[in-house]
């Protein structure tokens, strides 16, 4: 009997990856990776894992790999794991066409990828969204902003993971963001084009769909403007029923305007004056350690039930139990030298602790960038009460013996 593969295209290091790669093996599937340099992805030698090196931009060259992979093995799949670019789950969904796979629409994709074309269409639709104007230069940046008022955030228009992205409170802030995307400092994916918006003020919430089904809604804590690295997520948010149904019906809105009718896709929203305020429509699963807080907070291997979507089978979210499920995050305050032991892990490992997770490796040298590279790992904790579970959180970091050396100066 030929063996079934599921082809992952690939994503983030810091991404789902690993999460795929077991959930598959545990299906009974061959995962095989696709990646520009699998060597980045540690786990796959961990897992003994097949990857192929190929570029992941050249869909002509993907749609050549993955009839190679046919010739050995049934495809019974083709997904992506990345928890923080659209642009992978475009190219899965294209792939799925080809190959005639279950799989998500690229067009809705695209569409959503780009943020000024799901602003538009968000707007057309009635969706409470931010005031918005679209900056190409300089001039389109200051006008924009005199038009909304300040503050305001300048962004581009395609990205992720807060690259790029500052809150401007006053001109001089406008000037110098201005200044930082337009002269070479920011690497653009696409022509530089701005999104110049009103600051929604709020609470941040997230939510992770699969179709048409709300799996759970969070809450978010982030720095201090004038950037958006998160510091902690914790799911379920303490919403009312009322407040719960509202944010239901903005993001069937969404679906129903953007097209997102198959496979997980999130939202990062603020609650303003104005109700649920959408910030940001994001067409796949949210990053690590998303899929982690789903399962300790109902039991639901939103993993797995992707992977059984992407070919074909019945896939089940029903929630098992609830608990409160929160990731604390340990964030740069200066630049210099990353230092901690793996000792440091395991004496934080208190009782209600699920995961320590360091993204770099010791005597990593740190920059800060003001987006998602400022987080340099996480802790996660579950318990049936709020209170609990901050107080284990809070436990761990304590016990965490992690530091910032600052760089040595000139003479030192």
């Amino acid at each position: 009997m030929t063996r079934r593969a599921l082809i992952l295209l690939e994503g983030h290091p810091r991404g789902n990856g690993l999460l795929y790669v077991q959930a598959a093996q545990r299906l009974g599937l061959h995962p095989i990776t696709m990646s520009t340099d699998p060597a980045q992805y540690d786990y796959l030698a961990a897992e003994r894992s097949e990857a192929i090196r190929v570029d992941t931009d050249n869909l002509d060259a993907l749609i050549r790999e993955c009839s190679r992979v046919g010739m050995t093995y049934e495809i019974a799949g083709i997904s992506g794991f990345s928890g923080d670019d659209e642009s992978v789950y475009a190219t899965v969904g294209k792939l799925c066409r080809h190959f005639d796979l279950p799989g998500p629409n690229p067009d809705s994709i695209e569409q959503c990828y780009d943020k000024f074309t799901q602003r538009q269409l968000l707007a057309e639709a009635g969706v409470p969204i931010p005031a918005y104007r679209l900056a190409a230069n300089r001039k389109d940046v200051q006008r924009s902003a005199a038009e909304i008022g300040l503050p305001v955030i300048v962004k581009p228009t395609v990205g992720s993971g807060s690259m790029g992205v500052r809150l401007c409170r006053d001109v001089d802030e406008l000037a110098e963001q201005t200044t930082y995307l337009l002269s070479g400092q920011h690497i653009w994916r696409s022509p530089p084009r701005m999104l110049v918006e009103e600051f929604a003020q709020g609470p941040s919430y997230w939510a992770d769909i699969m179709g048409d089904q709300i799996i759970g809604i969070g809450t978010v804590e982030r720095n201090p403007p004038p950037h958006f690295v998160s510091r902690a997520w914790t799911i379920p948010a303490p919403l009312s029923d009322g407040e719960h149904e509202r944010i239901v019906d903005v993001a069937l809105s969404c679906l129903r305007t953007l097209g997102l009718g198959w496979g997980p896709w999130g939202i990062e929203f603020r609650w303003t004056k104005r109700g649920p305020v959408v910030i940001e429509v994001n067409p796949r699963l949210h990053g690590a350690p998303v899929p982690q807080l789903l399962q300790l907070a109902y039991g639901i291997d939103v993993v797995t039930a992707h992977i059984k979507l992407a070919i074909g089978e019945e896939w089940d979210l029903h929630k098992k139990h609830s608990h409160i499920a929160a990731a604390r995050f340990l964030v740069a305050d200066r630049d210099g030298i990353l230092e901690w032991t793996a000792d440091d892990t395991r004496e934080a490992a208190v009782p209600g602790v699920a995961e320590i997770k360091f993204y770099l490796e010791p005597k990593a040298r740190i920059i800060r960038k003001g987006d998602y590279r400022d987080s340099l790992g996480h802790v996660v904790a579950s318990s049936p009460s709020l209170a609990c579970t901050e107080a284990i959180l809070q436990r761990a970091v304590d016990l965490l013996h992690w530091s910032i050396t600052p760089f040595p100066t000139v003479g030192d």
